[in-house]
């Protein structure tokens, strides 16, 4: 199913479970859908299992927003106490949707808790008091946490997941990936073949010896990311800064917004030092995983940092906000950095990387090999400094419930297909109605332009890609395409190529003006497939 399918879907107010492949784009669609509801006049409220992801959606968790804190089970006392409390009831009482992102994590118990909760809140008996609900995640990523021998229990195998009747919307494209070798096998992992051909392939990427130090890390524990980042600030050379988090508002608030803030509570820095972005900011010129190095400090003993694609910024402050409302209740403020020559597999889930190092030697969960793997944008930049059996094992309850969601998926996109626009508008109409929304500003975004805008503000490929949410391909099309409108010239382009690529530039365009042809195959054929499609491109939008 297509984003755009799911949104027309999503905007009729029925309950959703939104899943797909890891890079399929289902944060975007979330991100969409809340401008849509917004823009409406629409109180929607952005939640996550766990700290992190809703961290990455602006949001807070499903534990705070519902109240049930780390309850399982609630007793009529806590349910008293619930409507007692005058925020919670005011918040649940104006909220018309609830989304609840990385369902994966949160377990069956909890999901019916939350339920029973809202359901208390609003004091309403329908599923989740009656508001739209839409959960997002996919089942193949990391399940939930279970503690003293307990046996993971999904939400899928909850009584509150089978009375909110989701429509199931299976997202198809995919906006990570686009070697279709390694999309292949990443798809073999998913029907829980992960022990025949895809792990002959990856033993076939286990480093001899050292690729690169430039190369993000991803490790399976704490551990390993903590002593590999400290070994190698401490084998730079020149003065440490450190930079400590400070914080705003209600102790426990501000204490899980530290916790589940990428950026550590104290940075240690130095000069030469590899790091992340932990936030999207694309005035300053990055996005969260945009990857870069220490080259000085400047003003306040800030840091600037030169990115991967060469461009320097200068590093200030930040902040990580809990909004209830329109208000921020609590706040904490740091520089948007962490150290990234390693960093875990579990805080990697939504990221996008060219290449990464990957230690799956001691991967020891159901999904954690492939939360890694699926990281990588193609084979060619995954490297796996080891591979145990647990990695690429699939829990087999996901196999079973994942062939059950794509025929529900089917039937679902089947149903709407047959909708006429005038009977789906009528029916998005009716719900807006029913909720209180008002008519939104008509705005068609110009794909084009907005790829624009992110490039001409110094912005790489793979950066508009991540911000985009759309393959480096699709940027690729949109550049040529900016070209030919010539909204962009061929020295603008220039820097589309990268360093590597540049000394094998000439050789390729001599192929391109020998044939004199603009196609890609006759040129890749000639030069003996040595380069991929994509690197043809990129020096053809030079020529």
């Amino acid at each position: 199913m297509t984003q755009e399918a799911i949104l027309n879907i999503l905007k009729t107010g029925v309950n959703v479970f939104l899943t797909g492949e890891p890079g399929s784009g289902k944060t975007h669609v979330v991100r969409e859908y809340v401008e849509y509801l917004r823009d409406r006049g629409v109180v929607v409220a952005v939640t996550a299992s766990t700290g992190i992801a809703a961290t990455h959606l602006g949001g807070i968790t499903i534990h705070s927003w519902s109240g049930i804190g780390i309850k399982k089970q609630l007793t009529k006392s806590d349910l008293t106490r619930l409507r007692d409390n005058s925020r919670l009831k005011s918040r649940a009482e104006k909220t018309s949707v609830l989304i609840i992102d990385e369902i994966s994590m949160l377990d069956a118990a909890t999901l019916n808790t939350v339920d029973l909760a809202v359901r208390s809140l609003k004091n309403n008996s329908k599923p989740f008091g009656g508001i739209q609900l839409v959960l997002v995640g996919n089942f193949f990523q990391l399940p939930p946490v279970v503690q003293n021998g307990e046996v993971a229990s999904f939400a899928f195998e909850s009584n509150a997941w089978d009375e909110a009747n989701l429509t199931v919307c299976y997202l198809s494209e995919q906006h990570r990936q686009e070697d279709e070798h390694f999309l292949n096998l990443l798809g073999q992992i998913r029907q829980g073949l992960g022990q025949g051909q895809p792990r002959g392939v990856l033993v076939n990427r286990v480093i001899k010896v050292e690729v690169t130090n430039q190369i993000t890390r991803l490790y399976s524990h704490n551990v390993n990311v903590d002593h590999e980042n400290n070994l190698r600030l401490k084998s730079l050379s020149g003065e440490k800064r450190q930079f400590v988090m400070h914080g705003k508002g209600p102790l426990k608030l501000v204490e899980q917004l530290k916790k589940n803030c990428l950026s550590p509570e104290l940075l240690t820095l130095k000069v030469g030092a590899k790091v992340m972005f932990t936030k999207n900011n694309f005035e300053a010129g990055y996005v969260n995983g945009t990857l870069g190095e220490v080259s000085g400090f400047g003003e306040q003993d800030l840091p600037i940092i030169v990115t991967r694609a060469g461009r320097r910024i200068k590093v200030a402050l930040d902040e990580w906000v809990v909004e209830d409302r329109g208000k921020v209740i609590a706040q904490i403020e740091q520089l948007p950095l962490r150290l990234a020559w390693a960093i875990t597999v579990h805080k990697s889930q939504g990221m996008s990387l060219d290449a990464a190092i990957v230690d799956l030697s001691s991967a020891f969960e159901y999904g954690q090999g492939y939360v890694a793997l699926s990281r990588v944008r193609s084979l060619a930049g995954l490297h796996l400094l080891g591979l145990n059996l647990k990695a690429l094992e699939v829990h087999p309850k996901i196999l079973s419930a994942d062939k059950e969601l794509r025929t529900e998926s089917n039937k679902v996109e089947n149903k709407f297909v047959r909708l006429n626009p005038d009977e789906l508008h009528q029916l998005q109409q009716d719900w807006l109605h029913s909720i209180g929304g008002k008519k939104g500003k008509a705005q068609k975004v110009d794909t084009y332009k907005e790829t624009h805008k992110l490039f001409v503000q110094g912005f790489g490929i793979e950066e508009i890609s991540q911000a985009r949410g759309l393959v480096s391909g699709t940027i690729i099309g949109h550049l040529e395409k900016l070209r030919e409108r010539k909204q962009l010239d061929r020295k603008e382009l220039k820097r589309v190529v990268p360093p590597e690529l540049m000394p094998k530039a000439s050789e390729i365009k001599k192929i391109f003006k020998k044939l004199r042809t603009e196609k890609l195959a006759p040129v890749m054929q000639m030069l003996n497939y040595k380069y991929s499609y994509a690197e043809l491109r990129l020096v053809r939008l030079t020529m």
